[in-house]
């Protein structure tokens, strides 16, 4: 049984309107969800160029849920049309989530472009990147990742091959390389050049004639600018150093920043458990 769960506040001019339905053994992640700084994340759309999408109804599923079970399991959250979002709280780990927060952001940037594009088609990659770009920051882990990935990426054709992938690392990759890709478009061109890309798009124009207008370049001549730096990595470190060595510093930083990251995650959830004792031990 879904409870459906207000927002709790009115949402102020300029915030997102935002309500949650979620089975009672969800409700300590649906209070999460509430709790988002919503404030924050519409100036992170505004400065993309987007604006804040129409009200949002966001369902929390347990992993006992039929539904969860016909899902792949490293699929976390997922938007559709205007205003539903779907999250499995229990999955949130898996890259290129690390936070409930994360995901709800990730997927509010999704709503908010199909809202903005009127519904016209964008490429996958576009959607995906311009979401990691919104919510998440750069750490070590994602540039050994995208070290890696760009070396053996082609062009956009095998990034979208990558997006149909079947297994979990190649659509990390996909993330990764479609992150890159975005954050060196708006970095090159304005932080606001997604809506702006999208804007174009609502009013006719096709995705690669909007995005040729805004940026003077194509879509595939954007990506080999911006995977070129990785991919000039991946063929001089061989030359200066050995196959081995190479992969054992790889590795070391790797697991260097995965251990951090678990650190990261332990401390976060010992302070929600904290958070969630204190809420039950205080009298009402």
């Amino acid at each position: 049984m879904l409870l459906a769960s207000a927002s709790g506040v009115m949402p102020q001019r300029g915030e997102l309107d935002l309500t949650v339905e979620t089975p009672a053994s969800l409700a300590p992640a649906a209070d999460r969800v509430r709790r988002v700084d919503r404030q924050q994340l519409a100036e992170a759309l505004a400065r993309a160029g987007l604006t804040i999408p129409p009200p949002i109804r966001v369902t929390l599923i347990a992993e006992d849920d039929l539904r969860a079970r016909a899902t792949p399991v490293w699929i976390v959250g997922l938007a559709s049309g205007r205003r539903d979002i779907t999250i499995f709280p229990e999955r949130i780990g898996s890259y290129p989530y690390d936070s409930l927060e994360s995901v709800v952001w990730h997927e509010v940037v999704h709503l908010a472009l199909s809202a903005q594009a009127a519904d016209q088609p964008l490429p996958r990659w576009f959607h995906e990147g311009v979401a990691m770009s919104v919510e998440k920051g750069w750490g070590v882990t994602s540039q050994v990742q995208l070290l890696l990935a760009a070396g053996g990426s082609s062009g956009l054709a095998d990034l979208e091959r990558l997006f149909n992938s079947a297994t979990q690392p190649e659509t990390a990759s996909a993330y990764l390389l479609a992150a890159a890709l975005v954050s060196d478009l708006r970095q090159r061109h304005g932080a606001a050049v997604p809506g702006a890309i999208v804007d174009r798009v609502a009013r006719g124009a096709v995705f690669g004639e909007a995005f040729a207008l805004e940026t003077g370049e194509t879509p595939n001549e954007a990506a080999a600018r911006a995977w070129q730096v990785y991919r000039r990595w991946t063929s001089w470190i061989p030359a200066v150093t050995s196959a081995s060595s190479l992969w054992i510093g790889i590795l070391a930083l790797a697991v260097a920043a995965f251990l951090a990251t678990l650190r990261k995650r332990w401390r976060r959830r010992r302070r929600w458990e904290q958070e969630e004792v204190d809420a039950r031990d205080t009298p009402l």
